[in-house]
């Protein structure tokens, strides 16, 4: 009776681990933010903000997971098909952990957690990881190019090299065959399935490339947008500036040099890129930067625990 019982304890948990590590990340997120910040004093600096653009720029956020999600099960079809929202969890965990991990160490989660519910083999999700994120850097870039095209005398000059910036990625599309076959011929024999596992993680064809790039760009030019548009309602000046503020912040979450939370960097992320861009660096002005920095920052974490409750309310029940 006994075993039947560890048996059926044991299935349930199989069954249910993934509910169980977002709901353990969740609460690890709550506990940390009331330690940190306070959620009264969090909610008492939105509250000054405005409740209806915080509850928008917050649906806005949670949307773009709902798009980066989908990249991912486009990128994955036979092992993702029908099970969206399944997904979604998995992907909202691994964007908690990269998070709340420094130095990037949540992205190993990432493998390991398509290798646990899709039966995706590590290099070929490590593979795909690598390459959306040299996508998305290049889309954050992008994205923070529009501010700096806003400033720029020449704005024919300014569209014209940021539409050509932004098609560039297409080149790694087109020269995949030829580098792929390049290290090929170099390689020892034995490694040549890893390899194999390696270019299955790559788009198949131009056409799955273009459409993880639509994603990427669509995504974080959202979410680029609505952190400079969060910024320009708190009094940051002028537009240029929010779009760079917004790109420093998220350009120090997907870099090395993130702290747990990104306590301290995403901040400081988005005053240096805010500066950067024309903000003014003293006086009052600067007081009012350091302090939108801090409330986007909290955003952006509050989104992230509200993308993964709502993966879990949303998920199949097993």
């Amino acid at each position: 009776m006994n075993a039947k019982g560890d048996a059926s304890r044991d299935s349930w948990l199989v069954r249910n681990r993934m509910t169980l590590v977002s709901l353990a990340a969740v609460v690890v997120y709550a506990v940390f933010v009331q330690w940190i910040w306070g959620w009264p004093a969090l909610f008492r600096q939105w509250a000054e903000i405005g409740v209806i653009p915080v509850l928008s720029a917050l649906a806005l956020l949670v949307g773009t997971y709902f798009i980066r999600c989908y990249r991912i099960y486009d990128y994955f079809p036979n092992e993702t098909r029908g099970r969206f929202l399944q997904l979604l969890r998995v992907t909202q965990v691994h964007n908690l952990l990269n998070i709340m991990l420094p130095f990037r160490a949540g992205e190993t989660s990432f493998p390991l957690l398509m290798r646990s519910e899709f039966a995706v083999p590590l290099a070929r999700s490590t593979s795909a990881l690598l390459l959306m994120r040299v996508l998305d850097l290049h889309a954050l870039f992008a994205a923070a190019g529009v501010g700096l095209v806003l400033e720029y005398d020449n704005q024919r000059l300014g569209w014209l090299l940021w539409a050509l910036f932004l098609v560039s990625p297409l080149l790694l599309s087109v020269l995949k065959g030829s580098v792929l076959a390049f290290v090929e011929r170099r390689l020892p024999e034995r490694l040549g399935k890893l390899l194999e596992e390696i270019e299955a993680g790559l788009p198949a064809n131009t056409m799955a490339f273009v459409r993880a790039w639509l994603m990427t760009v669509l995504n974080w030019s959202t979410k680029v947008a609505v952190l400079a548009w969060v910024l320009f309602t708190m009094g940051v000046v002028p537009l240029g500036a929010c779009f760079g503020g917004a790109l420093g912040g998220e350009l120090s979450s997907v870099l090395p040099v993130h702290a747990p939370a990104g306590v301290g960097t995403y901040p400081a992320g988005i005053t240096a890129g805010a500066a950067s861009f024309g903000a003014s660096a003293k006086g009052a002005a600067f007081d009012l930067l350091a302090s939108a920095s801090v409330n986007a920052h909290l955003l952006i974490i509050v989104s992230a625990v509200a993308g993964t409750l709502l993966s879990i309310v949303l998920s199949p029940r097993r």
